[in-house]
């Protein structure tokens, strides 16, 4: 190259300053030789190493240098569009992994600041991040390149990474995948796209993420073998009004909840701490209960109002409530008299005033106290013992012998003191006590030794009639062990204990509840009760055992108290008695 001269090929030289490339006409003074030839060595040296990386980066750079003019057959004017922006190169994979990187970076240390500036929407970024830094109080925030992401092109190479959330108290860590896109910003700059699919990849617009209390748990009792209650009509209004054991709390849960959105449901992304609420096992047999429905669901088709309660005379436990209608729960809060069941508390009284079941107490046609009263069979048995009374019910017999032998008030006596009947019992559940007054003459003292008159009881206390008969022993019933039971004043004397359980144990066999009872095997009794309303309705009752299984029932216009109520609570027995 001659010294004074340009290259061949150049209408003029080239000066380099600092920012930019100017081109000077040929007729400016020259400049010193060295410095242009260094120019020249330089601007040549750009070129070549351009045209080894191909012709789209040798086009800026040409562009750039030649002021946007044309070379083409358009011939174009030099420098006529100068202020037109030149096509943006995609960014190369390394860009974009490097521009991920400080993004995740950046994010996961809590400078929504400098992560939002590396977005192509920086305002938009810097909202929703500090949002979900302000919604998702993490204890740490850890955010992981997993390399390339199928989502990406060529022209917007996508990014996968990992995120893994730790909170205070957390049973574990939050964490998911998730995808960004890197492009070119107008600057040059590789940004990362904004969407909010760069928070969760379910994060929609109009949808938001955050941490939630969960709605308040709910003490959900079990059966005594820890199977689930729900389901069972009857107990459908018993479960709601069971409460946790004195100081048992809830704990409220929380989760990382995704909300928002027309027509869509809060969805739980991850639960921080499950709610729990304390567990409390009721005494309810759920095999039990479910032939106990059904038995009562048979006896009060038609409309008739029935219920039955099932009793573990070993413990008290109560193993079966069933009832119908649903609304009211007259299996344990209702209250009527219960017919000659009651007989086996004047039976009690009668054999510790020194009757014993041999005794002959002979039943008559009709009798008066002066009222007169009558037995649903007809006819006089001069020589029935106490044992025969009880076995055909004999109505007439326990009204004679009972004004005979009991003091005022000493049926209530024993009812309350060896039965806990008339006591007040905390079963678990509201329930009704049984209510015996002192009668005021021997009408009214007449109508209570059969079971009539002003005596109100349920199913549940006269289950624990048997359950206290076989057992021996008067054990209130619960419906929960935590239940706070209140003792009877005395004792079952053993020897009627004994006596009661014969006599029921001929009654089951061979008197008025042989046929329902027809067919148990093993330690087995039972008494009917059939109750004359005064009108065109007789209500149905029936209470019996067999083993450690005590139940009673009422059929309300069933009849006899060995048809309804009999064949409710014998099918009962037949599930769950033993020998």
């Amino acid at each position: 190259m001659r010294e004074g001269h340009e290259p061949d090929g150049y209408a003029g030289y080239t000066e380099l300053d600092e920012d930019y490339v100017e081109f000077q006409d040929e007729e400016a003074a020259p400049r010193r030789s060295g410095a242009r030839r260094a120019v020249l060595v330089a601007v040549g040296g750009v070129f070549a190493a351009l045209l080894a990386v191909g012709g789209y980066g040798l086009y800026n750079i040409v562009n750039a240098v030649q002021g946007g003019g044309s070379s083409g057959g358009g011939g174009g004017t030099q420098g006529s569009d100068a202020s037109a922006k030149a096509p943006q190169e995609p960014p190369t994979a390394a860009q974009a992994e490097a521009t991920a990187k400080d993004f995740l970076a950046a994010w996961g240390r809590g400078d929504v600041t400098a992560a939002s500036a590396l977005t192509d929407r920086p305002e938009a970024a810097r909202a929703a991040l500090t949002a979900f830094h302000e919604n998702v109080p993490a204890r740490s925030l850890a955010l992981t390149g997993t390399g390339p992401a199928a989502s990406g092109t060529p022209s917007e190479p996508a990014l996968g990474y990992r995120v893994k959330a730790e909170f205070e108290g957390a049973t574990g860590a939050w964490e998911y995948d998730s995808a960004l896109t890197v492009v070119r910003a107008q600057d040059g700059r590789a940004v990362v796209r904004w969407a909010p699919t760069v928070v969760h990849p379910q994060l929609a617009t109009g949808r938001t993420i955050a941490v939630k209390a969960l709605p308040g748990p709910v003490t959900k009792p079990t059966d005594r073998n820890g199977k689930p209650l729900e389901g069972f009509p009857s107990l459908a209004a018993v479960l709601p009004q069971i409460a946790p054991a004195d100081g048992a709390t809830a704990v409220t849960g929380r989760a990382v909840v995704l909300s928002g959105g027309s027509g869509k449901e809060p969805e739980q992304l991850f639960v921080l701490t499950p709610p729990s609420a304390p567990q409390v096992k009721l005494t309810l047999d759920a095999d039990l209960q479910k032939v106990a429905e059904e038995a009562v669901k048979q006896q009060s088709a038609g409309g008739k109002p029935a219920s039955l309660v099932a009793v573990e005379p070993s413990t008290g436990h109560i193993l079966a409530m069933a009832y119908s209608p649903a609304g009211f729960n007259r299996a344990v809060a209702g209250g009527q008299a219960p017919g000659s069941t009651m007989k086996v508390i004047t039976s009690a009284a009668l054999l510790e005033a020194g009757v014993t079941p041999d005794t002959v107490v002979p039943c008559k046609n009709t009798t008066n106290s002066p009222k007169p009263w009558h037995n649903d069979e007809p006819g006089d048995f001069p020589s029935y013992t106490l044992t025969d009374d009880f076995t055909h019910s004999c109505n007439t017999g326990f009204i004679d012998k009972g004004l005979e032998k009991l003091q005022p008030g000493a049926f209530g006596k024993v009812a309350r003191e060896q039965f806990g009947l008339g006591l007040e019992w905390h079963i678990g559940i509201q329930s009704r006590d049984a209510t015996i007054p002192a009668p005021g003459n021997k009408d009214e003292a007449a109508a209570e030794y059969i079971g009539q008159g002003q005596i109100q009881v349920n199913s549940l206390l006269m289950a624990s009639v048997a359950a206290t008969v076989q057992s021996g022993t008067f054990r209130q019933p619960v419906l929960r062990d935590d239940a706070k039971r209140v003792p009877a004043p005395g004792r079952l004397p053993a020897d009627v204990a004994r006596d009661l359980r014969g006599m029921m144990a001929k009654t089951a066999t061979q008197g008025t509840a042989r046929a329902p009872m027809s067919g148990l095997s093993g330690q087995i009794g039972a008494k009917t009760g059939t109750v004359e309303t005064g009108g065109q309705t007789t209500n149905s009752w029936f209470i019996a055992y067999r083993g450690d299984l005590a139940v009673a029932a009422e059929v309300e216009g069933g009849g006899h108290g060995n048809s309804a109520a009999g064949v409710a609570a014998a099918q009962v027995l037949k599930a769950g008695g033993t020998g």
